[in-house]
């Protein structure tokens, strides 16, 4: 169930289309961020259908090209994307589309980005530079987007305030601490993105 905070949401048909027939709108969110951030695991835990995966072992052949710092144990990489899909309040479909977090299959961005209304740039604090790349990507384009700290087990916990400091966002971007591990975070994350884009879409027509 939804949780309470998305009781505010109120989707707008004009934000992705006619809802004719009442069918619910459906709006397509990126989930963007550095190599290792938690993309594939958001995507994975609040998806109602078996996510798509485009994940590959990797290999020696990466060695000197793909930066593992902080991320030593992990064995395998997005290429393509993830995709998932939920539902809030039965009459919005968000379609998630996670990015490849590594350099070299940054290409993928510029199609993947086309059509969607928003994005969430997930953060590690460990790893903060990682994620500038996405943030100055949706910048770059006028995209709406938020940020959301991924909080690893073990990893100091940070002042949301000196996170925003550290990545020089402007205070109208929303930034959560969060636990994509977890569905309702991640949830939550989402219900905060929506209403950020309708926020924003609201100021420009008034």
């Amino acid at each position: 169930m939804v949780s309470a905070h998305s009781d505010t949401v109120q989707p707008d048909p004009a934000l992705t289309g006619s809802a004719a027939g009442g069918r619910p709108i459906a709006a397509k969110i990126l989930v963007a961020g550095g190599f290792g951030v938690g993309k594939t695991t958001m995507v994975g835990s609040i998806s109602e259908i078996r996510p798509l995966r485009t994940e590959e072992l990797l290999t020696d052949r990466g060695a000197g090209v793909d930066d593992t710092t902080g991320v030593d144990g992990k064995t395998s990489t997005t290429v393509a994307m993830d995709f998932g899909r939920i539902t809030l309040q039965d009459n919005m479909v968000l379609y998630l589309f996670g990015t490849p977090g590594q350099q070299r299959f940054w290409f993928m961005w510029d199609e993947l980005a086309l059509g969607a209304i928003g994005a969430v740039v997930l953060a590690d604090v460990r790893r903060l530079a990682d994620c500038f790349a996405a943030i100055d990507y949706f910048e770059d384009r006028g995209t709406p987007f938020m940020v959301a700290v991924n909080c690893f087990e073990g990893a100091e916990r940070k002042d949301p305030r000196d996170v925003r400091i550290a990545l020089d966002l402007e205070d109208h971007v929303p930034l959560l601490l969060c636990d994509v591990r977890s569905r309702e975070s991640a949830r939550d994350v989402l219900v905060t993105m929506i209403e950020h884009v309708l926020a924003k879409k609201a100021a420009t027509e008034s």
